[in-house]
This record gives structure tokens, sequence and C-alpha cells, in this order.
């Protein structure tokens, strides 16, 4: 199988809709696609209690293990499979398990500090970042955790104030300004038309067979 010609970051606050415009380019683009989501590389803490788990920052950068993914990546750019890390949110930990990962035409990682480090964006063709109203995305996390994650509302609600929005703040937003489109409002169909049109056009010339000058 051919390695991934085609790298996409796509980021966004919590609950932007980042995972949704990731499915839809997968699905409308007409070529294999892999996602990584920068979920799966949280960092592994099984050395902590679940107590102390429960109070880790997970929107500071610092929660993620960058080189990981960074080598997992460039491994997939060499035409190697890997073994993506699996993460339980409801123990906060890394799981034993790992899922067979197979290079592919189109390649997204996708989360809310995807254009964080400049390891990765440099890893990127396109830095695509997901821009949607706090009120939405909130309602968005608070149904998520609440039904997927088996969290309280009181939990989620107080981690979004001490630490999801502070964070987003400081470190999510900032990374807009390393995008080459923004998409409005979570899934965009005009935006996604755009990145599939900008996808087909750099692999069209990649592919495009290489002539002589008369």
């Amino acid at each position: 199988m051919a390695a991934p010609s085609f790298v996409i970051g796509i980021a966004g606050g919590t609950g932007a809709g980042k995972t949704a415009v990731a499915r839809e380019v997968g699905e409308t683009v007409g070529e294999a696609v892999s996602i990584l989501p920068l979920d799966n590389y949280y960092r592994d803490h099984s050395h902590l209690p679940i107590e102390e788990r429960d109070q880790v920052n997970y929107d500071h950068p610092s929660a993620f293990e960058w080189e990981l993914l960074a080598e997992q990546i460039e491994t997939l750019l060499d035409g190697s499979p890997i073994g993506m890390p699996q993460y339980d949110f409801t123990v906060h930990d890394r799981t034993d398990e790992r899922v067979r990962v197979e290079p592919t035409e189109i390649l997204i990682v996708e989360g809310i500090l995807s254009l964080f480090e400049e390891r990765l964006r440099e890893l990127y063709d396109l830095c695509v970042y997901v821009q949607t109203d706090a009120d939405v995305r909130i309602l968005r996390r608070i149904r998520r955790d609440v039904i997927e994650r088996d969290r309280t509302l009181e939990s989620v609600m107080d981690q979004y104030l001490t630490t999801v929005k502070p964070m987003h703040e400081q470190f999510v937003e900032p990374t807009k300004k390393h995008a080459d489109v923004i998409i409005p409002e979570g899934l965009n169909h005009s935006a996604v038309d755009l990145i599939t049109k900008t996808i087909h056009a750099e692999m069209g010339e990649r592919e495009a067979p290489v002539t002589d000058a008369p």
C-alpha cells in the first residue's frame, strides 16, 4: 500500500466539530484515509493512582506524548504501519490495546492542539482550524462526557471552568494563526468541499508525470 501523500492537521476547541470534519473529509475525498485522534496520544499515567490521574490537566500541551505521535506519522510517511495507542477516558489512562493503522493516501491528525507542535506542523500539507461558538462547544462537551465517558455533570462543568476554558484561551485558540483554512461553525460543507478540492489538486500535481521541456 502506498505511503500517505497528503497530511492534514485539524485543530479547534473542545466540541468544535473536529472529528465530524475529519470524518466528512475522509468520506468525501475519494481516497484511502487514516485518522489519528490526538486524544489517543495522552501520556501513560499507569504509575499514578486514579485520584491523581483525575487531577491531570488534560488540556495542557504537556498532557500529550508528542514524540510518539510525530514518530508514528513519520513511520506512516515512510510506508510502514503503526500500532496506534488507545485511551480509556473512564479511568484516565492508556490501555494495553494497540490499533494497527496502515499507510494510506490521506492522513488526518485531529485534536484540540493538533497545530500546536512545530514538529507536527512541518509534517502537515494542510493546517485546518475549526472555529465554533463557545456556548455550542460546552453543550457538546457536556453531552459527550456525560453520555460517552460516564462523567457527572458537576465534574464536567468544574473541569471546563478550571482547565478547559483557560487552556483553550492560552494554547488552543492561538494556534489558529497557523491554519491555512479556518472552518466556521463546525461541520461547514462548503469548507469541506474546499479542503477536498485542495487535496485533489495537490495530489494531482504530485502524480502528474514529469516531462522534459522541448
